[in-house]
């Protein structure tokens, strides 16, 4: 019966790829058709961040105080209800609070689900078990701007989808055989100390967060920018992740079979030489898909092989306070990744891929010079 609440657990982590893969680009396009610049763009995106930022630091001691499964339950209730709340509200101005309590809600779903998920799996099968959990994560991320291509981003409809698909999620949470591993208490206290234990998790959680942020909001405004349609801009997202949801489960079976170090320095070094073609993809479409396909399976396996190791080598408390640093990386990364991006987007026309190389290539240092560390 081990399976349930394992799927259950990798349902949660779609959940969270879906709310964010659905407001980012809805965002984006509804203040573009509003007049509004990549500024806005970029300070409106940043309120996911600052929810993320503020719930962080708690993680631990909810978890540790009320157990995974309640916390989990509450944040797919409130991501229903902004899901269904954003087509009724007066103002663009409202969308601030709400994309706030959205990433303090998504950030719980992704950490205690998947801390929940790397306890109860064993390390013969880690990294592939935590490559199905990210393929699931894209495949969330995919299905949003798929729902926006399919059914537009006008009325009541693609709330109304996705917040069925929250509904479902938290009816499973709320199963008999979801029973919650215990909790022992963290060895350390303060999230400081466990950045520093777990330096390459965090550095890929940061690099993730920060081009997951800048993609969802600057992809398809990047797309338009060179004369592709709003629907063909959409899809191009949707596609790109669904290369990290094909790809995902056969580089865990590489990633459980060789120097997981060596492979993530491989995958960094091909997403930042990889990025530097996209100025040459985006004027051709069918390459485009391509290529993005491919790229986003390769990068996002990074992140699968990081925290294979990092629950291979810590666990109950202590693995739910790496997590805790993990998503405090997760909110500077989407604090600063839209600003960056936005302001890279305007010095000039290919400014996005020159970021998205430069922060790849940075991060690949990390794995080439720390030999020894999660």
């Amino acid at each position: 019966m081990r399976f349930l609440p394992v799927g259950t657990l990798m349902a949660v982590g779609m959940i969270f790829g879906l709310t964010y893969g659905l407001s980012a680009p809805l965002f984006t396009l509804e203040l573009v058709a509003r007049g509004y610049g990549a500024q806005f763009i970029a300070a409106n995106a940043m309120m996911h961040a600052i929810g993320v930022l503020g719930i962080a630091p708690f993680l631990p001691r909810i978890a540790a105080h009320f157990g995974p499964r309640r916390p989990l339950a509450l944040a797919l209730a409130v991501i229903t209800a902004v899901l269904l709340l954003l087509p009724l509200v007066p103002s663009i101005w409202f969308w601030f609070p709400l994309r706030l309590a959205l990433g303090a809600a998504t950030e719980i779903l992704l950490i205690l689900s998947e801390s929940w998920l790397n306890q109860i799996t064993d390390d013969r099968t880690r990294t592939r078990t935590m490559g199905l959990y990210s393929a699931m994560l894209s495949l969330g991320f995919a299905l949003g701007p798929l729902i926006l291509a399919v059914a537009g981003r006008q009325g009541f409809v693609p709330y109304v989808l996705s917040a069925s698909l929250v509904l479902a999620a938290l009816f499973l949470v709320c199963m008999p055989w979801m029973h919650a591993p215990k909790l022992e208490r963290a060895t350390h206290s303060g999230l400081w100390r466990y950045i520093m234990l777990a330096p390459i998790a965090i550095g890929i959680t940061l690099l993730m967060a920060m081009l997951e942020a800048a993609g969802s909001s600057f992809l398809t405004l990047y797309a338009l920018r060179n004369g592709w349609s709003e629907q063909a801009a959409t899809l191009l997202l949707s596609v790109m992740l669904l290369g990290a949801i094909t790809l995902q489960f056969p580089l865990g079976w590489l990633g459980d079979r060789m120097n997981r170090r060596h492979v993530m320095i491989g995958l960094g070094t091909a997403s930042c030489l990889g990025a530097l073609l996209w100025p040459w993809g985006i004027t051709h479409q069918p390459w485009a898909y391509a290529l993005l396909f491919v790229w986003d399976g390769l990068f996002a396996a990074m992140y699968t092989l990081a925290m294979s190791v990092v629950g291979s080598r810590f666990s109950g408390g202590n693995l739910v306070s790496i997590y805790a640093a993990t998503s405090l990386a997760w909110g500077v990364g989407a604090f600063i990744g839209p600003e960056a991006a936005g302001t890279a987007i305007d010095l000039t026309p290919h400014g996005l891929p020159y970021f998205v190389s430069l922060a790849c290539g940075l991060f690949t240092l990390l794995p080439f010079f720390l030999k020894k560390s999660a």
